[in-house]
């Protein structure tokens, strides 16, 4: 079995083995972390060490947090430490699931084959905008690894009976990495299960489900895709801003700001996409805006181009900033904005109504309208 035979085992090594012990005062695993409570006015999304996300994931922890709540004790885990905590639940089901394939289900034939993989977008946060499709596997599943920007609205819609497993990642901090996601999807199908892949937005759109599809269907297990409300679609409606209109804007630009290895630096595509005519939205550019900034301006982009930045869009902690491009990035970090932010440049961003200039001039024609009305 992929998991088993791939991913890091309880007995395989003493220094795994001394993390099944229970949890205590005592031990102190190298880098451990601090449990953080936080509340859906904090966050509507899985913040990595939340004492939420253990809950939502008890089952896999049965053991340890039956014995040690988490919010008895201050450390936990590190990476590999939550690992080997949850080996044993993965196991024993995967154990169950293989058992009923090999008496073939409720006929007992023999026959039960692999299971299927279905890789559903959720949305930008706000549960409403899910699809009926969406809904209808959501509630349906046995088994969903979720990310980090599943909402946790998204969430409560899953099955109670229903098991729940964070494959999130954060900077500095990937519960699985890429590889350990399609080990875990392979495994599960492959004694029969169908698995659900939860992921923010689109999962075709900067989701990584790309990758998940082919190395799938490379092992011969069937890949069904349930598109999302992709992030820069969802939001731009939140503001009211077209993403192309007629003598504005022709055209519209997906753009990742992180760079493949890390760094302050976008990814170089700064000289093309310094298109006045075109609409940019950059995914995950927190930290490497002002670098971008500044090479659209250098590769001709008017320093007064309308831009904005959307913190946790579509849900109630929504926070919005709205400046001209040169001074974006000074905005953004005097209000503080943290991921998931996205960026919104482009002369379409000053078609919203929450543009400065626009709502100047709602109000003046507003105060034009009344005066006339008094004369009428």
């Amino acid at each position: 079995m992929a998991l088993v035979s791939k991913l890091p085992s309880s007995s395989s090594s003493s220094s795994l083995t001394q993390f099944r012990k229970p949890l205590n005062p005592s031990l102190k695993p190298a880098n451990s972390i601090h449990f953080t409570r936080t509340s859906c006015s904090a966050s509507p999304f899985t913040e990595k060490h939340s004492v939420e996300r253990y809950q939502r994931d008890k089952w896999v922890f049965k053991n340890q947090l039956d014995q040690n709540p988490p919010e008895n004790h201050s450390n936990f885990s590190t990476r590999d430490y939550e690992i080997a905590l949850q080996l044993p639940e993965l196991k024993k089901l995967l154990e169950v699931l293989r058992e009923k394939r090999e008496k073939g289900g409720d006929d007992g034939s023999g026959k039960g084959g692999p299971g299927n993989v279905f890789l559903v977008g959720t949305g930008p946060g706000d549960p409403e905008l899910l699809t009926l499709k969406a809904l209808k596997v959501i509630q349906s599943a046995d088994l969903l690894l979720y990310d980090r920007l599943v909402s946790n609205d998204v969430l409560d819609l899953v099955r109670p009976d229903a098991r729940l497993l964070y494959v999130g990642k954060t900077a500095g901090y990937h519960s699985r990495t890429q590889e350990e996601i399609h080990e875990l999807l392979l495994s599960f199908a492959e004694v029969g299960a169908n698995v659900v892949r939860l992921k923010g937005g689109d999962p075709l759109v900067f989701g990584r489900g790309g990758e998940e599809m082919d190395f799938l269907q490379q092992q011969g297990i069937q890949v069904k895709v349930i598109p999302g409300i992709t992030a820069a679609s969802g939001i731009a409606a939140e503001l009211g801003v077209p993403l192309t209109h007629r003598g504005v804007a022709n055209s519209v630009r997906f753009l990742t700001g992180h760079s493949r290895k890390g760094g302050a630096d976008p990814l170089f595509v700064a000289e093309n996409a310094a298109d006045p005519d075109s609409t940019l939205v950059v995914y995950m550019g927190l930290s490497t805006l002002p670098s971008l900034i500044l090479k659209l301006i250098h590769h001709g982009l008017p320093p007064d181009t309308p831009a904005a930045a959307v913190e946790r869009g579509t849900t109630p902690q929504q926070r919005i900033v709205l400046a001209e491009l040169k001074d974006l990035g000074d905005k953004i970090a005097s209000e503080q904005l943290v991921s998931p932010t996205l960026i919104f440049i482009g002369r379409v961003v000053a078609l919203s109504p929450l543009w400065p200039q626009s709502q100047a001039s709602s109000s003046s024609s507003s105060k034009k309208d009344s005066h006339l009305m008094g004369h009428v």
